[in-house]
């Protein structure tokens, strides 16, 4: 039997729940650690049928998408935003409790 990569893993778990996604994604944008949000985010792109499919959806280059969720990406608010956006999701502003 051969074993699931933890990507495919975390997209499988992500796909079949996603309010967990939006757990994960509001907890690390709370602390702010980008390196894990892209992790997320590489997750979540796989969870929605790859990075063809996503980059589709956000109206973004495949190749764009696939360097802006890299380890060094540092995405651009109006990438972020679109990219959220493909998965059914959005960036919201909270007051600090």
């Amino acid at each position: 039997m051969k074993s699931k990569s933890h990507t495919d893993a975390m997209a499988d778990l992500y796909r079949s729940d996603p309010a967990l996604a939006f757990e994960v994604i509001n907890a690390i944008l709370e602390d702010g650690d980008q390196a894990e949000l892209l992790t997320v985010l590489r997750q979540l792109t796989q969870a929605f049928g790859g990075v063809q499919a996503v980059a589709e959806q956000a109206h973004l280059n495949p190749t764009q998408l696939y360097r802006t969720l890299s380890p060094q990406g540092n995405p651009a608010l109006k990438s972020l935003t679109a990219i959220l956006k493909a998965m059914g999701m959005r960036l919201a502003v909270q007051p600090v409790s």
